[in-house]
């Protein structure tokens, strides 16, 4: 991994240093979203919400106008186009923010694109129709997600025989499709996927060897933030109750080799990853 940090990542007109852990606040604008559903969907909260997460030092906003909880319901493209692209577009000409997309639908890649977004983050790694096309077409980075099953039905049962192969050989298998697909590989970023069809076993377990996927050699974006795991083992069952335990997680994910950490509460999380780089930087 040596070669990959010695150089930036770029979006752009942006570039992001793979030396320094970056942190992505989440903006969902979305009324069903599990933990902040209906708090910024409106146009203006959104944007008040999105310049306060910067000030705290968030590098990326993630706009997502889709909830991907499990049992969610889905919506239209042009339901997902009206929430998203006009927060994108504000985004981009207002704050000059680097916006990444949270996103599986080639409509939306497409008009995210055309409206200034830095980043497509897909937690369907680009499978569904058109989505690998449109995103090699825009030129922009992607994130690649490991998913079991969709999220209507992924926290049934998950079930793996061999759970650290399993999600990096799809995660490689993604890369490879799109690398034929001419996405360029300093382009693409990783993401195990926590929650997304696992067990809180399974997603203790992804945590504690992300380092082996590391080793694929890409840049890694971990999402524990709030999520029903830290829920199960705090034994708190409100999501806005889980902002310690957030925290913990995705300290315990940068010092296991992740990149970017997508979270609710940067402030907090900038404060303990600042703690963490003065011990690291100590004689």
């Amino acid at each position: 991994m040596s070669n990959l940090k010695s150089r930036p990542f770029s979006f752009g007109r942006h570039t992001l240093d793979l030396n320094q852990t970056q942190v992505m606040g989440i903006l969902n604008v979305t009324p069903d979203s599990f933990s902040d559903g209906g708090r910024h969907n409106e146009f203006d909260a959104a944007l008040y919400h999105a310049e306060s997460m910067i000030k705290a030092g968030a590098t990326l906003i993630d706009v997502g106008g889709e909830s991907t909880r499990p049992g969610a319901v889905a919506v239209s493209e042009q339901e997902e186009l009206d929430r998203v692209i006009p927060v994108v577009d504000a985004l981009v000409r207002e704050l000059d923010g680097l916006v990444s997309v949270d996103t599986s639908s080639a409509v939306v890649i497409r008009e995210a694109a055309k409206a200034g977004a830095s980043l497509i983050n897909d937690v369907r790694a680009l499978e569904k129709e058109g989505a690998l096309e449109a995103a090699a077409a825009s030129g922009l980075p992607v994130c690649l997600m490991h998913m079991q099953g969709q999220p209507q039905t992924m926290q049934s049962a998950p079930c793996y025989v061999d759970l650290l192969r399993e999600v990096t050989d799809y995660l490689q298998k993604r890369v490879d499709a799109c690398l034929g697909a001419g996405i360029q590989r300093d382009q693409i970023i990783l993401d195990p996927g926590y929650g997304f069809g696992k067990s809180v076993e399974h997603n203790c377990s992804l945590i504690k060897h992300l380092k082996d996927i590391h080793a694929l050699g890409y840049p890694l974006l971990t999402g524990t933030s709030r999520k029903s795991m830290l829920g199960a083992i705090t034994g708190k069952d409100i999501p806005a109750e889980r902002v310690m335990a957030s925290v913990a997680s995705a300290l315990i994910c940068a010092q296991q080799g992740a990149w970017v950490l997508r979270v609710h509460d940067v402030e907090e999380t900038i404060d303990a990853l600042k703690v963490y780089q003065a011990v690291q930087g100590a004689e």
